[in-house]
């Protein structure tokens, strides 16, 4: 037999997330991060398992489309596309049109976007840049960050353009050498890039040795998706930038 049901409006925050076909990492740590009062969906780009400035711009073609495999019905508080160096290749622009094309949605970030805006909340201009990249990609995501003011004086990289290696980077590796790189007092925190990359367990080791603000591409996406939803994320355990919000 049929049974009687009512319905409700949802009326929760909504998160859109866009993770590269890629990525193995960066779902997990937002499950960290994202206040429980939150609804998270999230939908996967087709991307390439060679990182190249050409492979990257080949993903502005699959966005609007990945944009609509979100929940229709949903009206989403704000949407970030997971990709800091196809955001610096496809243009932060650009990226909010196709997604927007795609859903329905009050704001959209990427974590390039998202790091701007972290360095404002921290009074910060001169970062330390370790990037997982070949040359092409990450000189590519320095002179995005110089045109909006952002110098990154101190770099370094694994150099690698495997995505399935990159995801398999111990979080020691990364600690190292974002220690390494702070040795030097030019810049003013430290920015690891790429949302692959498993850093949430080791911002706060790197903050407590080098004194300075450390920042990653998961972490400050998070926070920004949060931040433009009207949410502050408060997580002590990582960094200074979601600390400082409590």
């Amino acid at each position: 037999m049929g049974l009687a049901f009512e319905t409700n409006e949802r009326d929760e925050p909504r998160l859109g997330l866009i993770v590269l076909q890629s990525d193995e990492t960066i779902e997990n740590e937002f499950c960290r991060m994202i206040p429980s009062e939150a609804t998270l969906h999230v939908s996967r780009v087709p991307s390439a398992d060679e990182v190249t400035p050409e492979t990257l711009a080949e993903m502005e073609h699959h966005i609007s489309a990945s944009a609509r495999l979100l929940p229709l019905p949903a009206r989403f508080d704000a949407v970030g596309y997971g990709c800091t160096s196809g955001t610096s290749v496809i243009g932060i622009e650009r990226i909010g049109d196709l997604v927007r094309s795609g859903t329905t949605t009050r704001s959209v970030t990427q974590p390039v976007s998202a790091l701007i805006a972290a360095c404002a909340e921290l009074g910060v201009s001169r970062l330390a840049f370790l990037s997982p990249y070949v040359g092409s990609v990450s000189s590519r995501m320095r002179a995005v960050l110089a045109e909006n003011g952002i110098d990154t004086p101190l770099f370094g990289s694994f150099e690698t353009s495997e995505e399935a290696l990159v995801a398999r980077i111990t979080p020691a590796s990364i600690l190292e050498a974002a220690v390494s790189l702070m040795d030097d007092p030019a810049a003013e925190a430290i920015f690891i890039s790429c949302t692959n990359l498993r850093t949430l367990d080791i911002i706060e080791e790197i903050e407590a040795r080098t004194g300075r603000p450390a920042l990653s591409s998961n972490q400050v996406l998070a926070w920004h998706l949060c931040r433009l939803a009207g949410m502050e994320i408060r997580k002590k355990e990582f960094g200074k930038l979601l600390s400082d919000n409590s």
